[in-house]
């Protein structure tokens, strides 16, 4: 037993502990991923004959020939009578989109997210791709690894601090493994999970990311999702076409983020049924959508690699972006379980083609290549509705493997974010949550500003030390009038002694005790803690308060309690300019 309990304090409590839970929550990911991506071919293929149906046009499944094209109007009413109860019954926090569940578990919970979500998310996130739901595969995959860290932390009992960097881990370890991209996962949790950058959270969050790379690439081999063309950046006049396609993705990045709600609470008015049955009733007008446009079925990478290579005209084209924008806000709003990360890089690849080939008929002399501007517009649109631009540059950049536009991507991207940022703080994710009543920017804020206040700042001026011979019977009279519960004891000589605390103070049998008898030491605080590390002291002595010195032998320089610590902080709240 002794050397298990070694083994659990090594895990648990040092750095090396850290770097060996990382590899088994990035190997796990890694599993989990490749679990999943089986998951939806295999029932995409169960239902429609294909690996992936969104490229092969309006026609019957290989399975049900005679129902000819109409069985797409079914197989989304099928796939909703079987997760709707599922998700409905074991998890209803798999339902949507996953990572605004993932960041608030992060912000709010310690990290702590049910054992159970990552079963169910599989299972409910490739029923609804594979019967034709038009989300992406990456917030299922988020939940599900972020999941499997939460859990494998829970179990071990690791800190709160430690068990967010695990969540991060999975999140991280997901989006490697799906999509082939270990940098942009590493950014993806640091950006949107995390939202924070530390050497720590850098560090274990590479090493789950190569991981689960690692791992994934070893069952299912190098297979990239997107397969396209060299582009090149033809010269720098082309610069200022990128540059307005920034401005324009992060318009529609926005849009698209708002249209999704606005779905979602049109389908929130309406539905007055059970919510385990809203997601087949509602299957059936996603199947409506699907027999319009065939091309909406589930995720749709071969459909927005034919539209980046330039197989489809422009008009084609945006009816495909908003096609896209309806399919994937009309899945969600009806209860489905799938991602939006995906669906934004379609929708952006589809606006930044269109946009190319505007570009190359009034400027032909120019010689534009339509598909690098799907490919900027494909992370500039990402970047405008998450507010990862880092993210959204790398991304693509390894989706793609097209280092060759690599300026106009990051000018577009820029651009596109600020936009989004001026038009409205709130992203793709975080406004999922406001919807809720739950503000992580403001949780961040607040935090960050608790982290920066050190004690000094916030204590006062300590009470007046009682002399060590003080009797019982006036120490009752003074601890009844003080600010704090507790009074410091000097000695003859001026030292500190400890503090007597009107919770401590027994009265009876009192004859010939003092002060000095009473004393006892209470946890003491450095002035140049921060009021984050100072507040899980607290915790446990919110009756007294507690003492500030610079040493063990140093003099007393104030006090602390609850009260001086919110005072400190509206103080330099109010002085703090708001984030936008």
């Amino acid at each position: 037993m002794s050397a298990l309990r070694r083994a659990h304090g090594w895990l648990v409590g040092t750095p090396s502990g850290l770097v060996g839970l990382a590899l088994v929550v990035g190997a796990g990911a890694g599993l989990g991923a490749v679990v999943f991506r089986f998951l939806i071919i295999g029932i995409t293929n169960l239902v429609t004959g294909r690996d992936d149906y969104s490229a092969a046009g309006r026609v019957a499944s290989l399975h049900l020939p005679a129902l000819g094209p109409w069985f797409l109007l079914l197989a989304p009413v099928v796939g909703g009578l079987v997760y709707g109860p599922l998700v409905n019954r074991f998890a209803p926090e798999a339902r949507g989109h996953g990572v605004p569940e993932v960041m608030v578990a992060v912000a709010r919970n310690g990290g702590r997210i049910p054992a159970r979500v990552a079963a169910v998310k599989s299972l409910a996130s490739a029923l609804c791709i594979g019967t034709g739901g038009s989300v992406g595969r990456e917030g299922p995959i988020v939940q599900i690894g972020s999941a499997l860290g939460s859990s494998i932390g829970q179990w071990l009992r690791v800190p709160d601090h430690r068990l967010r960097l695990m969540v991060a881990c999975g999140a991280a370890g997901g989006i490697s493994a799906t999509f082939d991209a270990p940098i942009a996962g590493v950014f993806f949790a640091l950006e949107i999970i995390l939202r924070a950058f530390t050497a720590e959270a850098f560090g274990v969050v590479v090493i789950s990311s190569v991981t689960a790379n690692v791992v994934a690439r070893a069952v299912v081999g190098n297979d990239h999702i997107i397969e396209l063309p060299a582009y090149s950046l033809g010269s720098a006049t082309e610069f200022p076409l990128y540059a307005v396609l920034g401005l324009l993705a992060g318009v529609v990045g926005w849009g698209f983020a708002r249209i999704l709600y606005l779905i979602e609470d049109l389908c929130d008015h309406v539905w007055r049924g059970p919510e385990w049955l809203r997601p087949a009733v509602g299957g059936l007008l996603l199947g409506g959508v699907l027999l319009a446009l065939p091309q909406m079925y589930g995720v749709g990478y071969p459909v927005l690699e034919a539209g980046i290579a330039g197989k489809y005209a422009v008009r084609f084209l945006i009816v495909l972006m908003l096609g896209k924008m309806l399919a994937t806000s009309l899945t969600i709003g009806i209860g489905g379980s799938g991602g939006v990360f995906a669906p934004s890089l379609f929708v952006g690849g589809m606006a930044g083609t269109a946009f190319g080939f505007a570009a190359q008929a009034l400027f032909p002399g120019l010689d534009l290549s339509p598909g690098a501007f799907g490919l900027v517009g494909m992370a500039a649109v990402f970047a405008a509705a998450s507010h990862a631009p880092i993210a959204a540059v790398l991304i693509v950049f390894e989706l793609t493997g097209q280092y060759s536009v690599i300026l106009p991507l990051m000018a577009a991207v820029a651009l596109a974010t600020g936009v989004s940022h001026l038009i409205s703080r709130d992203n793709i994710y975080t406004l999922k949550l406001l919807r809720r009543g739950i503000d992580v920017d403001a949780d961040s804020r607040a935090e960050a500003l608790v982290r920066r206040l050190t004690v000094a700042q916030a204590m006062r001026t300590p009470p007046d030390p009682v002399p060590a011979g003080t009797l019982l019977d006036d120490l009752a009279a003074r601890l009844g009038t003080a600010r704090y519960g507790a009074l410091p004891v000097r000695d003859d000589d001026g030292r500190y002694r400890g503090a007597v605390t009107a919770a401590g103070l027994d009265l009876s049998g009192r004859d010939g005790r003092s002060a000095g008898d009473v004393a006892a030491p209470l946890p003491e605080l450095a002035p140049g803690t921060s009021l984050h590390a100072a507040l899980r002291i607290l915790v446990d002595h919110e009756d007294t308060g507690l003492p500030v010195r610079a040493g063990p032998d140093g003099p007393l320089l104030g006090w602390l309690d609850h009260r001086d610590v919110l005072a400190a902080y509206g103080r330099a709240g109010s002085s703090t300019p708001a984030v936008p």
